[in-house]
């Protein structure tokens, strides 16, 4: 790994704080404890001389005098500041520029950390903490310098001969291997996840250039770019992009700008229309009709979506408060929604507040919804289901598809994945799974819903293999409201009741 050693500082440790302030030696140790003991500070002197005796005899090694020397500690800390580190950081690149080396800056995240047996909570997210900082020891080049910055963030700095970039690549292979496995340790068993972000020094890059860049690389290897974790300009334009449309998605919330489209469900026994699963769809004052797939994903990682998806149900529930009582609303709810222990009360709310009937709704969740907090799960939709709300499980066939998932909640209905309904005409495999998870809801008493339904002959396959309902273009295309309306009132299926709204309403009915 090198013959220099390596320095790892956490900065959360007060002596490690009074070291970075340029007590580089002995020395300056020295002369402050004197400079405390003069003044009447004999506490904190006898502390200096032994942080210095313990600091000096044990934890420095020899290294290059031009780069300030700071203890080695992994401790974990819940207020730690960045002056150490920046201190010796600063002082390493400036050496590593001397000769002609290349600077470069690794920041590394902790995003999550499951206790799989064991202690939970904060035993855990220490025991993961302890483990990321001894990998860093081990692995890292011994002249550089590491730290743990804040929460669970930590940096290194090293430096490289010109065109090496693949030997730090290397390095964070290894660390990316080492930490996937679970850590086990004092009966505990965790798994962290972690994200990479690597900058590099071109001459003229301050340590805060270094660090914001850095970070900007980790931000996307978070989002998947792939690849290694380097900083590049496109990665800055990247990311400049995506703020901007986080702010537009943002403000077209607040603006009222995603609206819901209403996508038909027919019984496939009938040809009956039976309710619609609403879709969102952002009408973008520049680009015109955004599909959802554009941007629910950003939605989602930025916490959006819950926004998002109520102010969606909202306009829904006041637009069909006036349709026939035999249609009813699917409504989509993301995995992130499902971590909110207040989601049932803020969907009653609005059920509520706009007078449409519980149970003329069914909300469909995918099995990741349950992975997270199964329990929080169960909890949130015995609320639903006690307002009289029906339950679906979306996009069977894909993911886990566990039948454990289909027996920890009440479901009430199963929808088949699109992907395995449209490839059934020349995939005898993938027949074969929709017909099975036919079989299972028939044996599970859970009725089922084809999506994507392109053609009549599809459509009859499906029935008769004991498929319930279906959507998809055979039956027309998501509709916005306006369009909805007129199919509803051609198909007379426009109720004449008036159903007062209530707070927050101020019509009886959202016409189109």
């Amino acid at each position: 790994m090198g013959d220099e050693p390596i320095i790892v500082a956490d900065t959360a440790h007060g002596p490690a704080r009074i070291f970075a302030a340029g007590l580089a030696t002995g020395t300056a140790l020295l002369a402050i404890a004197v400079f405390c003991a003069v003044n009447g500070y004999g506490g904190l002197a006898l502390m200096v001389l032994i942080a210095a005796a313990i600091g000096l005899g044990l934890v420095y090694r020899s290294m290059p005098a031009s780069v300030p020397r700071l203890p080695s500690f992994h401790r974990t800390s819940p207020n730690p500041d960045r002056d150490a580190f920046r201190t010796g950081a600063a002082a390493l690149i400036d050496a590593a520029r001397r000769r002609r080396k290349v600077p470069t800056l690794l920041r590394l995240d902790i995003d999550r950390v499951r206790a799989i047996s064991g202690p939970q909570g904060r035993e855990a997210h220490d025991l993961a903490l302890r483990h990321v900082a001894a990998l860093l020891d081990d692995e890292l080049p011994r002249s550089a310098l590491v730290a743990r910055l804040e929460g669970d963030r930590f940096a290194a700095v090293m430096a490289f001969a010109p065109g090496d970039a693949a030997r730090v690549e290397r390095i964070v292979d290894r660390l990316a291997v080492r930490l996937v496995q679970p850590i086990r340790r004092d009966g505990m068993e965790v798994q962290a996840s972690v994200t990479f972000g690597l900058a590099r020094d071109t001459g003229q890059e301050s340590l805060d250039t270094l660090l914001r860049q850095a970070d900007m690389a980790l931000t996307a290897s978070a989002q998947g770019t792939g690849g290694q974790p380097w900083f590049t300009p496109e990665i800055e334009r990247a990311l400049g992009d995506r703020a901007a449309f986080v702010a537009a998605l943002r403000a077209g919330i607040e603006r009222g700008e995603i609206v819901p489209h209403f996508d038909p469900q027919v019984d496939l026994g009938n040809g009956r229309l039976v309710g619609f699963e609403v879709l969102a769809r952002w009408h973008h004052p520049e680009r015109g009709i955004l599909p959802t797939r554009e941007f629910l994903g950003i939605a989602e990682e930025t916490g959006l979506i819950c926004d998002l998806s109520l102010a969606v149900m909202r306009q829904a529930f006041a637009a069909a408060r006036d349709w026939d009582p035999s249609l009813k609303l699917a409504i989509n709810l993301s995995a992130t929604q499902f971590q909110d222990a207040w989601l049932a009360q803020k969907i009653i709310k609005i059920l509520t507040e706009t007078g449409f009937p519980a149970h003329r709704v069914e909300v469909e969740i995918t099995e990741r919804a349950l992975l997270a907090d199964l329990p929080l799960a169960q909890s949130i939709v015995a609320s639903l289901k006690n307002q009289g709300i029906g339950l679906a499980l979306d996009d069977f066939g894909t993911g886990y598809s566990s039948l454990a998932h289909l027996r920890a909640l009440p479901f009430d209905r199963i929808k088949i994945d699109r992907t395995y309904v449209q490839a059934m005409g020349a995939d005898a495999e993938r027949a074969a799974i929709v017909q099975a998870i036919v079989q299972l809801g028939d044996s599970l008493n859970l009725p089922t819903t084809a999506e994507g339904v392109t053609d009549a002959d599809l459509a009859e396959r499906l029935r008769v293999l004991g498929c319930v309902q279906a959507q998809g273009a055979l039956y027309g295309e998501p509709m916005a409201l306006p369009d909805i309306r007129r199919l509803l009132a051609e198909r007379h299926l426009l109720s004449r009741a008036v159903v007062t709204p209530g707070p927050g309403l101020t019509s009886p009915r959202l016409a189109g």
